[in-house]
Parts: C-alpha cells; structure tokens; sequence
C-alpha cells in the first residue's frame, strides 16, 4: 500500500526526484488507503471507549457495556470516514487542478466531511425510528467537533507535505552537489595526470641520456627496453584508472631498465598476490614510488641497494597495503615532499577519497618503505586469499 500521507502536487518524493506528476487516483488513494482507515478505526476505537466510561457505572451488564462502546465506536468511524474521504477528494481535485488555494480547498472539504458524516451518522443512529426529532444542539456540537479534528488531521498532511516537498529539493542538490564534486575529481585528476607524466618520464630519459654517454652499446639496449616500457605504460598513464597487475608489471620494466645502467648496485624483487591483481588504482602509482626510492635512496649511495615490492591484503580483509621498501640512505632533506609524492597522495584522494593514503616510514637497519593503502571494493571485496595463487611476479636479479 502507498504511503499514507502524499507527496506535494507536482513535487516528486525524496527518493526520487524526478518522478512524474502524481495522477488524481494515486493523490486520493495516497490518502484514502487501508492504512489509514485501519488509523481511524484505532482512533475512534479510542475516542470512544474514553467516552463509555462513564457509562460503566450507569450498567451492571459487562456485555451491555461493550456493546454500547462498539456502537460509538461505530458511530464515529462514520464521521471520521467521511472527512476522509473528502479530504481525498480535495486532494485528487488539486492534483488535477494545480488550484492556487489549497489551503481553502482542504477547509471546504473538512467542512463538507464533517457536515455529511454527522447527518449520515444520525441517520444510521435512528434507523430504528424514522421519525425521531432533529437535535440541532447535537448536530452542531458533532460538527464542530469534527471540523477542529479534521482541520488538525489537515494541518498534519500539509505539514508533512512541506517536509516531503523540503526533502526532495535537499535530495536533489546533494545530487548535483555530488555530481559536480565528481566533475571537479575527474578535472583534478586529469591536471594531475598531465604534471606526473613528463616529472616520470624526463627522470627516465634523462637516465638512458647517461648511459648513451657512458656506454653506446647498452644504451641502444637500453633504448630498446625504454621504447617497450614506453609502449605499455603511456595508455595506462592516459587513462583514469590502472590496476595493480599494470602497476607491477611497468614497475618491472623500468627497474630492469634501471638495472642496465646501474649493474650489481640494483637488486630488486616483486611479490603479490595474483588474486589481488584486479584491483584498481591511478595510474603510474607505484613506478613513482619507485623511482623516489631510487632518486632518494640507492642512487647516493656508491653500493647502491634492494627494492622490495609488496602487495598483500591487509588482515581484515578490507584494503590492499602496496609497500615498496629500500635499502637506501634513509629520509633525505627533503622528507617526501616532491611533486611526485605529493601528486601520488593528491591523486589517490582523488580516486578513493579518505579511504586511501600514502605513508613513508623509516626501515630497519636503513631505508624507507612506502605503503599505499586502498581500500577493496567490488569483486575484490570479501575474497579470501588463496595461497596456491600467490606468485613471484619478479625475482632479484643482477644485470651482466
């Protein structure tokens, strides 16, 4: 059954806005339902039985009692019925008519409510005597009543109505409100996007520059290996999202390029889980992280290092921990504050909001570890982890 008070004319419920126009029959029967029939009989069952004690020591009989408080009780549904009733009417008449006086419409229709439900009243009540005299007195006091309990019975639909109508206009500008936050991200993300790309790059190009310089011969094998990284990671870095298999797999390739130019003063290593493979993240997340560790980190240091990769889910169950750990020198002057770290923590706000972030901590006996924090959602969400898939996705390695 619908709900039983109704939604404003031409005013959509809450839920949703943009639903069509309440026809005439659905206003009346959002009214005028079994619900609020079944309200009134509790309320003239109540009003009644208020009213018939003070019968209960005028009659000894018990079941002379209630049989008098169910005829009352009869006796007002009738009346209540019938302002119901017309208040239903009223309210099919002004879905119809868009009347400029609701107000007066709803007055006119308690009004007539009250006056038709007293007279079919006192017609049921003298069945048995046709002929019994009109109590004007009486028919006065039970309209009066009746037209202060359906003036406030009306008071209530509209006030409800206001609070409808007030919550489907809030409804609705949350709606555009979340539809230009996410214009807003989508844009951030973009500017994003552009001012990491050539930061990463330029960094890349510059390296394989040094190697032409020092070594021809492995910088043309260098190249060759730089123009297959370029191959896969600039698709990924022009879209809107990445995954992790992607992100490990271009993390792959450039510490191999890296490699090339560095010899044993490189060793890296890469595990993951493959089941969280799926998951998604902005794009050239974790190649960043890795050429910080080894901007800052392995580089000034004359033996070089290890970068350890790792992607587990964390023990709840509910996010995916992305660390990426180095042997290197520690925190540096300037403490993860350049503008691809800072790019990576604005980029994954962006993305997965306050759920998400970037972490840098001091590791043991030296170095730093990085550790992204996602959260699952999706497929990936609830998945137990299955051991047998867990993979090296890369092992250590030392370039000839």
């Amino acid at each position: 059954m619908s709900d039983a008070f109704p939604s404003p004319p031409g005013v959509a419920p809450a839920g949703n806005a943009a639903e069509p126009r309440r026809s005439a029959r659905d206003a009346a029967l959002q009214l005028f339902n079994l619900r609020m029939i079944a309200a009134c009989f509790y309320f003239c069952l109540a009003m009644a039985g208020a009213r018939s004690l003070t019968w209960l020591t005028q009659d000894d009989s018990l079941s002379g009692w209630l049989s008098e408080w169910l005829r009352f009780t009869r006796q007002t549904l009738l009346t209540a019925l019938s302002v119901l009733a017309a208040l239903a009417l009223a309210e099919a008449l002004l879905a119809r008519t868009r009347s400029r006086w609701p107000l007066a419409v709803r007055a006119v229709a308690v009004a007539v409510g009250a006056t038709v439900g007293t007279l079919l009243r006192y017609k049921v009540a003298n069945l048995g005597d046709p002929e019994a005299p009109l109590h004007w007195d009486w028919l006065a006091s039970t309209m009066a009543l009746w037209l202060v309990l359906g003036g406030f019975f009306a008071a209530l639909v509209h006030g409800v109505r206001e609070e409808r109508g007030a919550q489907a206009r809030l409804a609705e500008l949350a709606r555009q409100h979340d539809r230009l936050q996410a214009q807003q991200m989508e844009a951030q993300f973009s500017a994003l996007n552009a001012q990491i790309e050539p930061h990463f790059l330029f960094n890349t190009l510059a390296n394989v520059k040094r190697l032409y310089e020092t070594a021809p011969e492995r910088g043309r094998d260098m190249m060759g290996s730089l123009i297959a990284y370029l191959r896969a990671a600039l698709p990924s870095m022009r879209q809107g999202t990445s995954t992790l298999g992607q992100e490990l797999e271009l993390a792959r390739s450039y510490l191999t390029i890296l490699q090339m130019r560095m010899g044993e003063r490189l060793r890296f290593d890469i595990e993951a889980d493959a089941a969280l493979f799926a998951t998604p993240l902005p794009p050239m997340v974790l190649p960043t992280l890795v050429e910080n560790a080894i901007k800052h980190g392995l580089s000034p240091l004359p033996e070089g290092g290890r970068i350890d990769i790792t992607a587990r889910r964390e023990p709840g169950g509910q996010a995916l921990v992305l660390e990426v750990r180095d042997t290197g020198q520690g925190f540096a002057a300037s403490g993860g504050s350049g503008v691809g770290l800072a790019n990576t923590r604005a980029r994954l706000t962006a993305m997965f909001g306050r759920e998400a972030g970037l972490e840098l901590e001091a590791a043991a006996p030296r170095g730093v570890v990085a550790r992204v924090r996602v959260p699952l959602g999706g497929g990936a969400r609830g998945d137990a982890p299955d051991p047998a898939a867990a993979t090296d996705a890369a092992t250590a390695g030392v370039a000839p």
